[in-house]
């Protein structure tokens, strides 16, 4: 059995085949149980183990199965230790014999970029050249990267709640000579974007509705419990919704999860997901003016998808 760390997954990936990886998975009849969420006692705070499994189903050759594992401990940092750690284990899917571990962490973060920017092929206006990233964490490299091999991206403003961090993410970026530059005023950033996407643990939103232009498109990663928001509630009262998988979207996600719960909006208002854009069952974006959101909340159809990439590729 193999290790693919980090820096082989680097190796092996890039934007465009891995978006096109995602297309064809969620095409197919990849098998996706419901995610298994443990809470596991222990002293000073509860610890969680997440399971998320997936496999090719019967018409798919050659066949793979896979899970990730996932552990949350928030006491690690009192131990200058990650409070999660994550790994994709790949087995073959016609004997169950094991091919190889993955870094579940880069896994992670390349297939959620992918497929957000999977979701601008169908959502984001073709022409679109000016993009903001909210939000400096460890997603937003690979978000940027992403929608730049989907769209004609030529300017990218970049803000964090802490300015520091956008400074130096802007100035790494900049180096490796993406056109980014770090910026103060969200607001502003916002009403001048074509594409916004937003990678942030927010509790609060950030995205003002009222400020975006005809024809943006939104592309929200971050706030994946219900208690979290990046958007108001008229950014998803101005917007068609689309989302990677109903069913996590619309119960785990605040930026939907919320707006529901009050009447804002209702989830027949979201109008597609993954499934639907690349099947052709929605034709995406209808109109250059349209304002269109994706919320994603990742799926384990995307970490089959991307370990399947990997392991061929790395071959």
């Amino acid at each position: 059995m193999k290790f693919h760390d980090a820096q082989t997954i680097d190796r092996t990936l890039d934007p465009v085949a891995l978006a096109d990886a995602l297309a064809d998975a969620f095409r197919s009849d990849v098998v996706v149980p419901v995610r298994h969420h443990h809470g596991v006692e222990r002293p000073g705070a509860e610890a969680t183990l997440l399971l998320m499994p997936a496999w090719t189903g019967p018409a798919t050759k050659p066949a793979f199965m896979g899970a990730k594992i996932v552990s949350v401990f928030p006491t690690n940092a009192a131990k200058n230790l990650p409070s999660v750690y994550g790994t994709y284990m790949l087995m073959d899917g016609e004997t169950g014999a094991p091919l190889a571990a993955l870094d579940g962490a880069r896994l992670t973060a390349w297939r959620t970029a992918a497929a957000s920017a999977l979701a601008a092929r169908h959502l984001a206006r073709k022409d679109a050249k000016v993009m903001t990233m909210v939000g400096a964490g460890a997603l937003a490299p690979f978000l940027i990267r992403a929608h730049r091999a989907a769209r004609p991206i030529e300017r990218i403003m970049l803000w964090n709640h802490r300015p520091e961090r956008a400074k130096a993410l802007a100035a790494e970026l900049s180096a490796a000579g993406l056109p980014v530059e770090a910026v103060a005023d969200l607001d502003a950033a916002v009403a001048a974007s074509d594409l916004i996407s937003c990678a942030t643990l927010s509790h609060a939103p950030l995205i003002r509705g009222e400020l975006l232009a005809p024809g943006t498109h939104l592309d929200c990663v971050g706030a994946f419990r219900p208690w979290m928001r990046e958007t108001d509630d008229a950014t998803v009262e101005r917007a068609s919704i689309f989302c990677d998988t109903r069913a996590g979207a619309l119960s785990e996600a605040g930026d939907l999860a919320a707006p529901i719960a009050a009447g804002v909006i209702s989830a027949a208002d979201v109008k597609a997901d993954l499934f639907d854009l690349t099947r052709g069952v929605h034709p995406g974006r209808t109109s250059e003016t349209e304002i269109t959101l994706f919320k994603s909340v990742g799926t384990a159809i995307e970490d089959l998808a991307a370990a399947m990439l990997v392991h061929a590729r790395a071959a």
